[in-house]
């Protein structure tokens, strides 16, 4: 693991020490939010000829560009199958049509030969609950692929459609990062990290979705729970940045979805903040990379 790398698709990551920054502004439309397979096909070509074979953090940008997170999981080259653990409010785990999109993307890494398991851990969003039962794509957590780690969401209805082993729900965050890390610790083993930030309580970080229970201290303890293992790669994305759609249905699917409006006024000090979270956040990565 070495410098970071900025996928510069928004103008929303600040400056950080040894960066490499890959310019893809003319992405933005396409990418953000959600794009279809063949868009995210010919975006992996790009990734192909501009990512170098060893890199550090990639940094995405916005969490609506989470979904790039499926071809960089795939980029790595590991000895043995390793896990993904993904911080996040959201299971992004959700039904959609159209390809693929910020919220629907894990289901396709838990498809993945390489990857043995994936932990969403932090979930605070009702897209866990009895009312969108229905829209969570079943089978990755059926078959044991996936894990849904959360706090305060009551998720009864999974007992009943036979997922309770799929599911950990705690009442808070503490309780949460210590069954996390006393699983991680009792076996080891390889770890793709992925953050996004709106896992973190406002106060903490703000970002363009509603958001989650973690403390800073949170993520490091999780961080640092994966160190015996070490981490194969890793991803930021959360930034905060405004962005209207040109395109119709995406301005309509942002908006069914509940995306709040960025305040302009506000955006600089929220950049800011964000800005000290990374700092942090690559500090503890670095302590855990596999070398």
């Amino acid at each position: 693991m070495t410098r970071p790398i900025v996928l510069d698709i928004d103008r929303s990551v600040g400056p950080l020490p040894q960066r490499l920054v890959i310019p893809l502004e003319h992405w933005q439309e396409s990418l953000r939010f959600g794009c279809s397979l063949r868009t995210m096909e010919r975006f992996r070509s790009v990734l192909d000829d501009t990512l170098p074979v060893a890199h550090g953090t990639v940094m995405l940008g916005s969490g609506d560009f989470h979904h790039l997170t499926w071809p960089l999981v795939e980029r790595v080259r590991a000895a043995a199958p390793f896990q993904v653990v993904v911080l996040d409010n959201h299971p992004d785990n959700m039904r959609y049509p159209f390809g693929v999109h910020c919220g629907s993307w894990v289901r396709r890494v838990a498809m993945l030969p390489t990857v043995s398991h994936v932990h969403v851990v932090g979930i605070g969003s009702s897209d866990i609950g009895a009312g969108h039962a229905w829209e969570n794509y079943r089978t990755p957590l059926r078959e044991g692929r996936l894990s849904y780690w959360s706090v305060g969401v009551d998720v009864d209805w999974a007992a009943r459609a036979g997922l309770a082993h799929a599911f950990h729900a705690f009442d808070d965050a503490d309780a949460l990062v210590r069954a996390f890390a006393d699983e991680q610790l009792a076996a080891p083993q390889p770890a793709y990290l992925s953050i996004d930030k709106d896992v973190f309580a406002a106060d903490v970080a703000r970002t363009n979705w509603d958001q989650g229970h973690f403390q800073l201290s949170h993520a490091i303890d999780v961080i640092d729970s994966l160190r015996a293992g070490g981490l194969v790669g890793s991803d930021i994305t959360g930034e905060i940045s405004a962005y209207r759609y040109k395109s119709w249905w995406k301005r309509r699917l942002a908006a069914i979805d509940d995306q709040p409006v960025v305040d302009a006024a506000e955006l600089a000090g929220w950049q800011a903040q964000q800005h000290a979270l990374n700092l942090e956040l690559l500090r503890a990565i670095a302590g855990a990379a596999t070398s």
